[in-house]
């Protein structure tokens, strides 16, 4: 299970454990009294709920039978108590002592349930236990799910806590169950699968005799009950605390995420972070607030939009709530975790809560309506007309930044829905189609989603253009979800850092020199090379040339239309690119559609002044070079064999020095080469065969089949590109394992998370660890990711000493990692992977048990993955694997030429001879070498290697790949990012 950083989603679990165990324990403890009277159990409670009251007779019960309690059934007490009381206490502060008579009443429900709560832990001895020391940080090794399975053990048969065999992480965690509370649960779940059919049950069920227990007590279970309908039944005004609760916890996330996300945007203007990784990691943060929302809202339909929300928590006066909610912030001192508050300030409520984020979109969007043209109406052109992107935001006042900032805003969306609507408007306005705007499906499932107008934005576009597009006055305030405003928020951050003006909860407007020489598509121009200013890197001059080359090979080997399929689309994608990335034709005009709302200053303005635009479409982009990248790989030999060719050269010595990307491209694409991932050292025909020949059972192969047909049938060009229907080469990027799961990390499969990153060994760690019963040593489970670990060379042991080195909290300032771990997570020719670069966590520890991390630490460690693919230490998503494509069929044309020019008799009699083969000539030749081993033929081809060796780093998209610590931080982080700091709203 995730871990849950959401104050009323982990508020909803944890009551949902505790209720559970109470109930559980206490009908347990009545059925062995009743067994030991030789009575029938009575007050057994097989609904699942119990009253605020109840709590106290439950607890008292199970005090009186001296039952022991789990040390984690005490820590939730603590957390329930503690989620209940940070939000009476936020809105005590909020209300005050005028609100009315209704809320006062719920006020006084909320303060009895928590006192009932912390009568109901001393009961059981809460108090006894705190003093004792035991309410501590958990010990290293603790986990989510384990408590789960104990607590709910006898519903799922899943927990065995015996000497001879079974999972026992519940004792090697510090979980104090004893034998005697498993051990009646063991004795129900036996009774409940009694034998004989249900006639027959029930006739001996009358004639058992009156006041014996039987197995028929089963009839009415709590195991029988809906976790989800596991809770505590209070008054009826409990249902608005706990949409109170629901909506502190939620705006909480958007204040905390939003400064994350604005530091993020910061490092790509100021420090050169690649735009794709902060998009990346945008993406995954506004994924955190959907889920957020679809998750705590699904108890009140109805109140998840946006302005209900906001209402809400400021009680429908933003201005009166100004001065209630403030940001403390402590230093924490980590050596005794003593805190000291530092400062105090209060929340610029309108701004931390997007307040003028939403009211800019709700105003863009009632312009937008009343005409429908495309342009705003004269009353809100006159406000936007004199916006200057170069105003000195610095010697502003307040007033005229937020000013600046709202025109900007208004003015980029009517840009984005201008040209996302263009396809549909100019159906109408130039072939005479009549669409009616208001019904047209703009999203990116909707039909007109296969015409291309954008990168990187699609979702969001759709969603404002369907806003936007419906008949004028029409109220689109309960279809603005909290998702909405804060991408929004996300886009427009991104511009006014790049410009020099931040946020800080503590200290309000953060104002520095805009970025110097940084431009939002600096990197985005890099990866396209428009005017091959970088001959051998952008993308846009590799596909041109690959399709010369096609065209000569195809010529050359007989078969002119080899590749042509697999060209059309790469060729369509160069068009797309030229047409809608990081320049779109709105820029030179679009027929009936209004110019840029930018025209004074730049027309491409859409994306010049918008950096979270250009690093989301350059991340979009990234993601489908390399996906038909490998689809084309998957589709030619020229890949395999070059790659075993040059592994047996240098295995045999001709080759005296592997040429650097062929073994960068081995080390990364092991499993995609060579079978099993191992390579060869001899035998190496066999090697080829055996892989060329690997399709695995046929259930893969029906699977592939199905996948690529779902892939032909799918309305978006993702859709076609799942890896998964390839033979070879199905080795995801990080970015496309992150859009498959919709930028949720919790629904990224085992199979899919790469080794190396943060994210394997995160859940690595939590894997389950079981006794041999043969050895008495722990292990762990044997799954997906614990056979990946152990197949690069890491052992059971290693593993739980790294588990252990993590749970400590290691830190760049705190030494490294084992160098034997490092080597084995580490491609050759490339630095440590993690090495100097565990990311530093909220309150100053750098891991919390198990790398369970989740909110802003959980994107901290996903940035280093993400950097780590686009541009850092694993860089798989950063090479140009178009313009390799180019170099391998240079090299077998070179190859070709000059065993042609030798007379070869192997190159003759692939060449030349009648055979099996066909167009598959070169094929051929390899086998044929490596079969026969001909020297004169190994030679040749092992002076072409040397004299075209070129590098990994000579076919990247970038000037240079970034490496932590490679280069001294520019950036000046704000006061609540600082180290060894915490902070409270």
């Amino acid at each position: 299970m995730a871990p849950t950083h959401n104050i009323y989603a982990l508020y909803k679990k944890d009551t949902r454990y505790l209720v559970y165990w109470l109930i559980d324990t206490s009908n347990r403890l009545i059925k062995s009294s009743a067994a030991e009277k030789d009575e029938t159990p009575q007050g057994l409670n097989t609904s699942g709920q119990v009253t605020v009251s109840g709590l106290l007779s439950i607890s008292e019960l199970i005090a009186q039978y001296s039952e022991p309690v789990p040390s984690f059934i005490y820590r939730l007490f603590l957390s329930i108590i503690s989620a209940r009381s940070t939000v009476y206490s936020a809105f005590q502060q909020l209300l005050g002592s005028k609100s009315d008579p209704e809320v006062q009443r719920n006020n006084a429900s909320h303060k009895h349930f928590i006192d009932t709560l912390m009568k109901a832990f001393n009961i059981l001895g809460g108090e006894a236990w705190q003093s004792g020391g035991n309410a501590g940080a958990q010990e290293p090794g603790q986990q989510e799910l384990d408590l789960e399975q104990i607590i709910f053990g006898n519903r799922f048969s899943a927990l065995k806590i015996d000497d001879q065999e079974g999972y026992s992480s519940a004792e090697d965690d510090g979980f104090q169950v004893s034998e005697q509370a498993s051990a009646p649960q063991r004795a129900v779940a036996k009774k409940s699968s009694a034998k004989g059919k249900k006639g027959k049950k029930s006739k001996k069920a009358k004639k058992s005799k009156k006041g014996k227990a039987t197995a028929n007590v089963k009839e009415a279970s709590l195991e029988d009950v809906p976790l989800e309908s596991i809770k505590i039944i209070e008054s009826p005004g409990a249902l608005v605390t706990d949409y109170l609760m629901a909506v502190y916890s939620v705006v909480k996330e958007w204040v905390s995420l939003r400064a994350f996300v604005q530091g993020v945007w910061k490092e790509v203007a100021y420090e050169g972070l690649n735009g794709a990784v902060a998009g990346a990691v945008s993406n995954v943060a506004i994924n955190m607030i959907k889920q957020a929302g679809s998750t705590i809202f699904v108890d009140y339909p109805g109140h998840d939009d946006y302005e209900t929300i906001m209402n809400t928590i400021t009680r429908g006066n933003p201005d009166k709530a100004q001065g209630n909610f403030h940001m403390a912030l402590h230093k924490v001192d980590s050596r005794n975790n003593i805190t000291e508050k530092v400062a105090d300030n209060a929340v610029d409520v309108k701004e931390q809560f997007l307040i003028y984020a939403y009211q800019d979109l709700l105003d863009f969007v009632t312009d937008f309506q009343a005409t429908r043209s495309g342009k705003p109406t004269k009353a809100m052109s006159a406000k936007l007309a004199n916006w200057d992107p170069k105003l000195k935001l610095k010697t502003a006042t307040k007033q005229q930044r937020l000013d600046w900032r709202r025109s900007y805003t208004i003015n980029w969306l009517y840009d984005l829905v201008n040209v996302f609507s263009s396809i549909v408007v100019q159906r109408n306005t130039l072939k005479g189609e009549k669409h009616a705007y208001e019904t047209v499906d703009w999203s990116i499932t909707g039909p007109w989603n296969c015409h291309r107008r954008l990168f990187g934005l699609n979702e969001f576009a759709g969603a404002i253009t369907s806003l936007a597009m419906k008949k004028p006055g029409t109220n689109v305030k309960k279809s603005i979800l909290p998702h909405h405003v804060f991408q929004l928020q996300c886009i427009v951050d991104a511009f006014t850092v790049s410009r020099g003006w931040s946020l800080s909860s503590l200290r309000g407007h953060v104002l520095e020199a805009p970025a110097k020489q940084f431009r939002p598509r600096r990197d985005v121009d890099l990866f396209l090379d428009r005017e091959t200013q970088r001959s051998g890197h952008g993308f846009l001059q590799a596909v041109s040339v690959v399709k010369q080359i096609f065209q000569k090979d195809g010529l050359k080997q007989g078969d002119p239309n080899r590749l042509s399929s697999h060209f059309e689309v790469l060729e369509i994608i160069q068009l797309d690119f030229i047409d809608w990335l990081g320049e779109t034709k709105y820029m030179y005009g679009l027929n009936t559609i209004p110019p840029s709302r930018f025209s004074n200053h730049n027309a491409n303005g859409l994306y010049e002044y918008s950096p979270f635009l250009c690093g989301t479409g350059l991340m979009e982009g990234l993601e489908l070079a390399y996906g038909f990248s490998m689809e084309l790989w998957d589709s030619m030999p020229e890949p395999m064999l070059l790659i075993h060719l040059h592994n047996m050269l240098v295995q045999k010595g001709f080759i005296s020095k592997p040429v650097g990307l062929y073994l960068t491209l081995e080390d990364i694409f092991k499993d995609s080469f060579f079978v099993d991932g191992q390579v060869p050292t001899s035998n190496f025909y066999n090697a080829l065969m055996a892989k060329m020949g690997e399709t695995g059972s046929q259930f893969l192969h029906r699977q592939r089949s199905a996948t690529r047909k779902r892939a032909a049938a799918g309305n978006d060009i993702h859709d076609m590109l799942n890896l998964d229907a390839n033979r070879f080469f199905q080795r995801k990027s990080n970015l496309m394992v992150y859009r498959a799961a919709d930028w949720n990390p919790d629904r990224i499969p085992d199979k899919d998370v790469a080794f190396g990153t943060f994210l394997f060994f995160q859940r690595l760690f939590q894997t389950k660890r079981v006794v041999d019963p043969a050895t008495k040593e722990t292990r762990f489970e044997d799954t997906v990711l614990v056979r990946e670990a152990r197949a690069k060379g890491m052992d059971d042991k290693e593993i739980l000493n790294l588990r252990e080195a993590f749970s400590k909290g290691l830190s760049p300032e705190m030494g490294t990692l084992p160098p034997s771990f490092l080597k084995s997570v580490t491609p050759d020719g490339f630095k440590g992977v993690l090495a100097g670069e565990l990311p530093k966590m909220a309150g100053g520890s750098s891991k919390p048990a198990d790398m369970r991390l989740a909110g802003r630490d959980l994107l901290s460690a996903i940035q280093v993955d993400i950097r780590n693919d686009v541009s850092g230490k694993m860089p798989v998503s950063s090479l140009n694997y178009i313009w390799v494509t180019c170099y391998f069929f240079m090299l077998f044309m070179t190859i070709e030429d000059r065993l042609k020019e030798l007379q070869n008799p192997l190159y003759l009699r692939a060449y030349n001879s009648p055979g099996p083969w066909g167009t598959q000539k070169r094929s051929a030749l390899v086998s044929f070498v490596m079969q026969v081993e001909d020297e004169e033929c190994m030679r040749v081809m092992a002076e072409i290697f040397d004299e075209s060796r070129t590098g990994f780093m000579s076919h990247i998209y970038w000037e240079d790949l970034e490496f932590s610590g490679s280069k001294p931080t520019t950036r000046s982080k704000p006061v609540m990012d600082e180290a060894d700091m915490c902070t409270v709203m």
